[in-house]
């Protein structure tokens, strides 16, 4: 205890100076500007994707949509629970490879659903189904005659993808799906969406797992981007600080000896 109270007294003596210098000071406020600034922004962005994600939870809840030719605003209908109802056309049938479930790669199985009266389609993700001792064939995965009747979630596939070759696509096995690829490969009039089956009458078979996908706006992310910056602003300025600070030894006092008296 007693050391620790003369190291405080000893610290306390000496000389404590603040003098930080232009240019490192003038490059730590930018710095710590820019930084507030991608902040903030990220907060705001946050924000947005509340209102997007309250917006798809709606849309989940609200009654389902009956699919149509006239159906072609996607953003509008993604994540919508939806009815589509007419005959499969095997022909267009499609696997997607590399696709996995607990482990255990396959393929997700997308055939169209001709609309009756019409000569659109609606793309349907009928389900997964793992790869067979024939690989990279396919499994034969049976396409039902007659009317059906396709209950499920509106999905929007996404365009950013890698793939190894420039089509990525081999016969009726497809790496990844867009609706523009899938036009302009079958020269079939396709609804921009993709409707993942969660129900499907009359289901002759149950090889396919059926898939869900739950609606993500990523609003975590962005809280997860404007704490690490906010986080990094003040990391700047503390070091500003440090960095300036110069704390002096004390001074030592002069000594003085009776001996030394005149």
């Amino acid at each position: 205890m007693v050391r620790i109270l003369v190291n405080t007294m000893h610290f306390a003596n000496r000389r404590i100076t603040f003098r930080p210098r232009a240019w490192p000071t003038l490059a730590a406020f930018l710095l710590i500007g820019l930084t507030l600034h991608l902040a903030t922004w990220q907060q705001g962005r946050a924000a947005e994707k509340r209102g997007l994600q309250a917006e798809f939870d709606q849309r989940v809840a609200s009654a389902p949509a009956i699919l149509d030719a006239k159906a072609q605003d996607a953003n509008a209908l993604r994540y919508r629970r939806a009815v589509a109802r007419g005959e499969w056309f095997a022909d267009g049938q499609i696997y997607l490879d590399n696709k996995t479930d607990g482990g255990t790669a396959g393929y997700h199985v997308v055939t169209p659903l001709k609309l009756p009266g019409t000569s659109t389609f609606v793309l349907v993700n009928r389900g997964w189904i793992a790869r067979g001792p024939n690989y990279p064939a396919p499994p034969l995965v049976g396409v039902p005659a007659g009317p059906v009747e396709v209950s499920g979630t509106v999905t929007v596939p996404t365009a950013k993808f890698l793939e190894l070759s420039a089509e990525g696509i081999q016969t009726n096995v497809w790496q990844n799906l867009t609706i523009d690829r899938y036009r302009k490969r079958t020269r079939l009039d396709v609804l921009p969406f993709v409707l993942l089956a969660g129900e499907v009458k009359p289901d002759a078979k149950h090889e396919l797992l059926m898939l869900t996908e739950h609606p993500d706006a990523g609003v975590e992310k962005h809280i997860e981007y404007m704490l690490t910056w906010y986080s990094l602003s003040v990391t700047i300025a503390i070091l500003w600080i440090a960095l300036n600070l110069n704390i002096m030894p004390p001074e030592k006092p002069n000594s003085f000896h009776a001996g030394n008296a005149p």
